[in-house]
């Protein structure tokens, strides 16, 4: 017997980005639409046609590019406004028409100042008028759940006759809990006597932060689409996470006994997709995709994590697509943890050695709310002494503007005080540094992360620039500094001493094994 299948339709584009400072302009819509395709999202709501020239354009372009999922665009229940989305849409492969109109009685007597036989009447004209444009018709019933649930089985009933092959019904303020609404879903499953001709979906607020639950608890009672948000994002306090819904009908399959076209591991890359996009970061402690939702610092956590990662995780971070999971070493951290993490940064010590360190961590670690990969670094350095300087930066000449090829010339002195230089072309100045840097040492290196700071004001500040590179694949990552008013020599700093950093901890394993540690 095959599983009840779950329609996704994912609202960043629409009510995700209706929120403020959530706005996007057209190309961030396509680049976030092509991501939610990859995603696996069966309908994606690219936005209100009518409500501006660019919301249009955004609605228009995101169907003409979207060839593995529904393209919807959302409209008032008027022929004005679906005529304009249907122009926005026809283009799509598989366009839907989203049309809504409240049905609660405290927006008939204040917003629409109407009867609920006016409603009726306009909802149902509404959507016979759409099925004669489009095939695939979704109606939502705003404020569903402050509803009179007669009144709501009747509309239901209406539109489904007069062509909805979705009826939705979104708990729009986040004003429901989920037994109650778990409640509505199964009455209107039961009472509605053509509900067999439509896909039941439910649309939910976080108001009280409960639209993740309700979502769920409508699942349960029969719902079978789901509307949601990439990191939860939209009006007020937001929708049900995408994130948070699919993870847990994935990590309970046995409550839920149903299937999704979601690939979860482009998860995380859509979040932080997301967020490049509109500056707006999540908070750490985000479920499934914030910074600390795999992070674990308790020493029992850690202890337990080592030795099986189901001790404390639930769902892997690769099933996200999130990097890694991360043992945050604070004063809780146990001795296990950290000398894990002092492999994975490439030191290798002896027992005494080890003691030593670890003795010193727990006194940053008390006087720190965490101690990072470069603390750890600068403190198991500086007790054995050991960065010798294998390279020093000279001279950094370079080249670069929008008319020519970025070139740099990098002169170096070695150990033994000799001066190497070689030149290299990048995609800019910094890359070009970077690379001669490579050419002149011998040593490739794959930079993971880049950073600038300016330390003073002014436009004569001094730049800092910390980097992170894993050299000659050797799995673990270092961190390097360097600062200049001139940020490429800056740059080229940073490089040298992260590779000094490389080398030293490369010899002192060599040193290690000799001695057979």
């Amino acid at each position: 017997m095959s599983k009840k299948r779950v329609i996704i339709f994912d609202t960043t584009l629409r009510d995700g980005e209706q929120a403020p400072g959530f706005s996007m302009n057209t190309e961030e819509k396509i680049k976030m639409a092509l991501q939610l395709e990859k995603l696996g999202v069966d309908v994606m709501e690219a936005g209100f046609p009518i409500s501006s020239p660019g919301d249009f354009e955004a609605v228009q372009k995101v169907a003409s590019v979207i060839k593995n999922a529904g393209v919807a665009g959302l409209c008032r229940a008027n022929q004005k406004d679906i005529s304009v989305g249907w122009d926005a849409l026809k283009g799509a492969v598989r366009p839907r028409i989203h049309t809504f109109l409240a049905t609660s009685d405290i927006h008939l007597q204040y917003k629409l100042k109407k009867s609920r036989e006016e409603v009726l009447e306009i909802a149902t004209s509404a959507v016979k008028f759409a099925r004669n444009l489009c095939d695939d018709i979704e109606f939502s019933a705003e404020d569903a759940t402050r509803s009179d649930l007669d009144f709501l089985c009747q509309i239901v009933e209406a539109v489904i006759a007069a062509g909805a092959s979705t009826v939705n019904l979104p708990d729009t303020v986040g004003y429901t809990v989920p037994f109650e609404y778990e409640m509505i879903i199964s009455t209107i499953m039961n009472k509605v006597p053509n509900i067999d001709k439509a896909r039941i979906s439910v649309h939910c607020h976080n108001d009280l932060g409960l639209a993740s639950a309700n979502s769920l608890a409508a699942i349960r009672a029969g719902a079978t689409q789901v509307e949601c948000t990439i990191n939860g994002i939209g009006e007020r306090a937001g929708n049900a996470a995408f994130e948070e819904v699919i993870m847990a009908l994935n990590v309970r399959k046995d409550l839920f006994d149903v299937e999704t076209n979601v690939n979860t591991r482009e998860i995380y890359r859509a979040s932080k997709l997301l967020t490049s996009i509109t500056g707006v970061g999540v908070q750490p402690n985000k479920a499934v995709v914030g910074k600390n939702a795999f992070a674990h610092e308790a020493g029992i956590h850690q202890d337990g994590m080592l030795k099986n990662r189901m001790t404390y995780e639930i769902m892997t971070p690769e099933s996200v697509g999130y990097p890694s999971n991360a043992l945050v070493l604070g004063k809780h951290s146990g001795r296990h943890a950290f000398i894990k993490r002092l492999e994975t940064l490439g030191f290798t010590l002896d027992a005494e050695q080890t003691e030593t360190a670890f003795n010193k961590f727990k006194i940053l670690a008390d006087k720190k709310k965490e101690v990072f990969d470069e603390d750890l670094e600068m403190l198991v350095e500086q007790q054995l002494n050991e960065t010798v300087k294998h390279f020093s930066v000279g001279t950094v000449t370079f080249a670069s503007g929008n008319t020519g090829i970025p070139t740099a010339t990098v002169e170096l002195k070695n150990e033994q005080g000799e001066v190497i230089v070689d030149a290299s072309i990048g995609d800019g100045p910094v890359d070009a540094c970077l690379k001669a840097i490579e050419r002149t040492t011998g040593i490739d290196g794959r930079l993971k992360s880049y950073k600038i700071n300016a330390l003073t004001a002014g436009k004569d500040a001094q730049g800092e620039v910390v980097l992170t590179v894993e050299f000659e694949k050797c799995g673990y990552d270092v961190t390097g500094r360097g600062s200049n008013t001139d940020v490429v020599v800056a740059s080229a700093e940073a490089y040298v001493y992260a590779m000094n950093r490389y080398l030293s901890r490369k010899d002192h394993k060599k040193e290690m094994e000799d001695r057979g540690i």
